[in-house]
């Protein structure tokens, strides 16, 4: 294989529940539903497209001066709301560190896991580590999979079950477990338990449920071979995602090589973006790599 015929940039395009409007001066500025939001984006490092007077319509701007950062809502703004998107539901909700509780550049991963697991036509389990609010969990369940979810953040998973449940999803077969990524796995190890496909999305920094610290630097490695044990003899994919923590998707596929060896299969990497709704333009917003069985 070349290194250059698997690298590819996946844009997800405007919808009805969510576009991004203009971007610029470390800003974006994005539509969710009816609600228009503005807030920091480091990767916006060039001018905005829309005038200054669009930016100023916004219903909520994360804002930052001194040592102080925050919501500036207007006051007939809803303080959680639901959108369509990506053919799921989401409860939409500005929260502290200027998060939404989506992440709409999934979009096409997405896409993917519900490809493979409807293909696969057999009875599929998948492994959602660090699930944050349950956008991959959603659609591996909507295609038909049993659905571990495990993440550190009892809000997290609160926020993730309301949108399983005003998705239609609320009778599938998910299990909610709040826990540290690593001690799950190990206790997984333990009681035999394997899945076909893994997803993990892994901050550059956090913390588990009980303290337990998580950098990416010290703990990334650990944690990628132990998920490897839990893998069935027939797996189906394994997604790698990385939001913020610096790395190129080069540093993930040189992990994933190691799966290719053993099963065969295909290895995709590159960037996740968003297509700005004025321009064109895309928004570069983190980066993949995922293998999967041929």
């Amino acid at each position: 294989m070349s290194h250059n015929d698997h690298l590819f940039i996946l844009s997800t395009k405007p919808e009805r529940g969510f576009a991004l409007l203009d971007s610029g001066n470390g800003m974006k500025l994005e539509r969710y539903g009816d609600v228009v939001l503005a807030r920091p984006d480091p990767q916006a490092l060039w001018l905005p497209h829309l005038p200054e007077s669009a930016w100023q319509k916004a219903d909520g701007t994360f804002a930052r001066e001194g040592k102080h950062a925050g919501w500036d809502i207007r006051a007939n703004a809803p303080k959680r709301w639901q959108i369509e998107y990506g053919g799921l539901k989401f409860f939409v909700k500005p929260s502290s560190f200027k998060h939404t509780g989506i992440f709409p550049e999934q979009q096409p991963n997405w896409d993917f896991i519900r490809a493979r697991i409807t293909a696969a036509k057999r009875p599929v389990s998948v492994l959602n580590l660090f699930g944050y609010t349950g956008g991959a969990t959603l659609a591996a369940a909507q295609a038909g999979a049993e659905v571990v979810h495990v993440d550190g953040s009892k809000v997290a998973i609160g926020w993730a079950r309301d949108n399983a449940e005003i998705s239609g999803l609320a009778d599938k077969p998910i299990r909610w477990i709040l826990d540290d990524a690593r001690k799950f796995i190990e206790r997984e190890i333990k009681r035999g338990r394997t899945y076909d496909g893994i997803i993990m999305d892994p901050p550059a920094f956090g913390h588990g449920p009980g303290g337990e610290l998580w950098k990416i630097e010290e703990h990334f490695l650990g944690l990628l071979e132990l998920a490897k044990k839990v893998l069935t003899p027939d797996p189906l994919f394994f997604i790698i995602n990385g939001y913020a923590s610096g790395y190129s998707p080069i540093a993930y596929e040189n992990n994933l090589r190691e799966l290719m060896k053993e099963f065969g299969g295909t290895i995709e990497i590159g960037e996740l973006a968003i297509e700005e709704d004025s321009s064109g333009r895309l928004l570069p917003c983190g980066i993949f790599a995922r293998w999967y069985a041929v």
